[in-house]
Order: structure tokens, then C-alpha cells, then sequence
């Protein structure tokens, strides 16, 4: 049996000759997900979303009715997989060793199932410039943050479909982003309206830069006294997992259209059970759960791929 920890392997543990036997030590990093997606239980094998688009303006009216044309949207298709993982221990093992770890075994394998998807829940930002998904398929077929977007509607998106930048973090690109948001176009490419709360999200590595940004009321150039248009314009998220993947790309988003197009389904939230093997009296802990993200439009999002 594979992994098997038994008592060859942890021979230490059996006799009482230290002073103290630690475990589990050091703390996971927190939740994010609540933080940044709409949360939806599923019962389902996959989930799928579709759009319908805006109405073109109104004609002059010449005595006799034209009629509006509708144009459909982009359909998406979010499929959950599976997880699983199991422990194995000798019984031996359980019942000599001589300092209380170990015991919490379905606690150790529900923590490693939390830490699984909150390495998932990152991979949007992480992500956000490659149209290689994990979970779901895109009609639309391009990256979360791309200076392409495409409609079906036939208009022009010259303008307004464009989430992508190149530029470091600072005071004028920061501004540059936002009012790219606010200019945004929908489906027929007519102007969106944007809600006025937005957060800025860096990696740890520019938390500092951003809180500076951010939280200084006075003008960052000068000191004549002038304001910074930048002073608690946004919030300031610090997402530590971005740090994983790059230390220098950072994200604007708008906070209500992300808790509504940025989806975590859990289609089986994490399950645990145990058993012992009849044959070897092995301790079996094991953890199963289905889950995966997706996200329904871009609209909520302006990425920089910084170099």
C-alpha cells in the first residue's frame, strides 16, 4: 500500500524521550474566495451561461414600424472535476506512539482541501492572459484580460473592448485603467454604466506601492499642496497567492460586476470518511470534492501584464 505511514517511519514517535513533538506548526495563508467570486451550489455535471444582447437606439419614426434586432451572446460552459486524496495508517503505529499528533486526520485532510482550492481561486488573476482554462469552455475563446474582445452584434469595437495593458504599477497607469473601465461598451457597443467601487489588485510585492497610491491624500509629485484624484478612489487588496506566479502584474476591478461574473461552483463540497481495511487493520482517511470557476463576461476586469 502506497504512503503508508507506519512505525519503521515514524519510529521516533514511540518512545518517550522528547520533550515536545509538534505538528501542523504554521498556518495556512486565508481565504480569498468569498472575497472575489459569486458562489453557486450546483447539482448538475456542468453548469452553462448565456447572454442575451442590448437593444440598438430607437429610429426616427417615418409612419410605419421598423423593428429591433437582438443580437445572442457568448455562451459559457464551467465543468466541475474531481479531488481526492487519502491517508493510510499502520495500526501499530496508532496504538504505541507515545505524543498526541496525528490525530486529527480527517482535520489534516480537510485543511489540504481547503489549500487546494484556494490555489485554484487564484488562477483567474494568475491566469488572466491565457485562454488555456481549467474548468471551462468560451464561445468567445479569449483570455479574461485581452485588447481583442469580439461581439456577435456586428459593431465596431475599436473602442471599449480592451482590458489589457503593458504598464508597471503607478499613479498614471493606475488612472489610465480606471478610465478604461468607465469606458467599457456592451454587446452592441453602446457605453456601460460602472458602480463607483473598485479594488486595486496587487500582488504582496506591490502592496506598499498601491497603499501609497492609494492613501495619500496630497499629490504624489509635488508638494504644493494639490491633490492625488487617486486618494480612496479604490480599495486595496493584497492577493499573497499572486505572488506565486509574478510580482509585477496587478488588476482593477469593478467589485459588483466581479461578484457577479466571477463564478466558484461547488458541485460536492469536500467530503471525508474512514474506514479500517479489514485484512491489515490499516486506518483509511480519505477526502472527496468536486468543484471549479469560471467567469461570464470581462467587463469587471482591467489586467496589466507588466515585463
Amino acid at each position: 500500500m502506497p504512503s503508508l505511514m507506519d512505525s519503521a517511519q515514524f519510529v521516533e514517535l514511540l518512545e518517550k524521550k522528547f520533550r515536545e513533538v509538534s505538528e501542523n506548526v504554521y498556518n495556512d495563508l486565508p481565504s480569498e474566495r468569498q472575497n472575489f467570486y459569486r458562489m453557486i451550489d450546483s447539482d448538475s455535471a456542468w453548469e452553462e451561461f448565456f447572454g442575451v444582447g442590448g437593444y440598438p437606439d430607437i429610429s426616427e419614426f417615418n409612419g410605419k414600424l421598423s423593428y429591433l434586432g437582438v443580437s445572442p451572446g457568448y455562451q459559457t460552459k464551467i465543468e466541475p472535476k474531481e479531488y481526492a486524496q487519502g491517508i493510510a495508517f499502520e495500526r501499530k503505529l496508532i496504538d504505541d506512539k507515545k505524543y498526541a499528533v496525528m490525530e486529527d486526520r480527517v482535520g489534516m485532510l480537510t485543511g489540504a482541501a481547503q489549500r487546494t482550492q484556494e490555489k485554484l481561486a487564484v488562477r483567474p488573476f494568475a491566469y488572466a492572459f491565457s485562454n488555456a482554462f481549467d474548468f471551462m469552455s468560451s464561445e468567445e475563446n479569449l483570455s479574461l484580460c485581452n485588447d481583442s474582445h469580439t461581439t456577435k452584434a456586428g459593431t465596431s469595437t475599436t473602442y471599449g473592448f480592451d482590458n489589457k495593458g503593458t504598464s508597471a504599477l503607478s499613479k498614471t497607469s493606475l488612472a489610465a485603467a480606471w478610465l478604461a473601465m468607465r469606458q467599457f461598451r456592451d454587446d452592441i457597443s453602446e457605453r456601460i454604466a460602472m458602480s463607483d467601487g473598485y479594488t486595486l489588485i496587487v500582488p504582496d510585492t506591490l502592496g506598499d506601492q498601491a497603499d501609497e497610491i492609494v492613501g495619500t491624500k496630497a499629490s504624489l509629485d509635488t508638494s504644493d499642496g494639490n491633490i492625488n484624484p487617486q486618494y480612496r478612489r479604490y480599495g486595496v487588496k493584497r492577493y499573497l497567492r499572486l505572488d506565486d506566479y509574478d510580482s509585477n502584474n496587478w488588476f482593477l476591478v469593478n467589485n459588483d460586476l466581479m461578484k457577479k461574473m466571477l463564478i466558484w461552483i461547488d458541485r460536492i463540497k469536500p467530503e471525508t470518511k474512514t474506514t479500517v481495511d479489514f485484512q491489515t487493520y490499516v486506518l483509511q482517511v480519505a477526502i472527496y470534492f468536486r468543484c471549479a470557476y469560471g467567469f461570464l463576461d470581462w467587463r469587471w476586469i482591467y489586467g496589466n501584464l507588466v515585463s
